[in-house]
């Protein structure tokens, strides 16, 4: 009888312990989520702020010098490496922080995958400019999916891809609490 009470109390000991390694386990893994999430939340709010006052050179920072731009929205889907595209875009930033233009762009998110270092984000970007009283408003609201990752404590963009044209439903349907990014 000894024997049986003492292998039940071992056998619930195990239990016991199994269950709070994975609950450690679980703990930490939503602990390192949540943290990776918070960081990537202001990676987007920077990008969006160099994008709202016309800050290049911090825009570019926001991406791996490496990185890579896949365009499909368009008839003509292609590749190109980020400098190619940043050269494309450079003189709208020139002109929204020199007062001409008005720019901005949100994020929302569909998707959200990583680990400490690397990530996969889903969702819809709107982007629009504007003269500087608001007249010729130009809007894309575009699915979208970022590849990063984290080098020396910094989350950069090694591929973005622009994937097709979304509606302002899908917009406004889409994660409204992440709409600030």
């Amino acid at each position: 009888m000894k024997k049986i009470l003492f292998l039940l109390a071992l056998s619930s000991s195990i239990h016991s312990i199994t269950a709070s390694t994975n609950t450690t386990f679980l703990l930490t893994e939503i602990s390192q989520d949540s943290l990776r999430i918070t960081e990537l939340d202001k990676y987007w709010s920077e990008l969006s702020k160099t994008v709202r006052e016309g800050e290049f050179e911090a825009y570019e920072a926001g991406y791996h010098p490496d990185a890579v731009v896949v365009f499909a929205t368009g008839k003509n889907k292609t590749s190109v490496p980020l400098a190619k595209a940043l050269a494309g875009w450079k003189q709208g930033f020139i002109d929204t922080k020199e007062g001409k233009n008005k720019s901005d762009v949100e994020f929302r998110f569909s998707q959200r995958i990583g680990d400490a270092t690397t990530a996969h984000e889903t969702g819809i970007f709107n982007y629009w400019s504007s003269d500087s009283n608001g007249k010729n408003k130009v809007q894309h609201i575009i699915h979208f999916e970022m590849l990063l990752v984290k080098q020396n404590g910094k989350w950069v963009g090694i591929m973005e891809h622009q994937k097709h044209r979304a509606t302002q439903e899908e917009w406004d349907n889409l994660n409204k609490q992440n709409s600030k990014y």
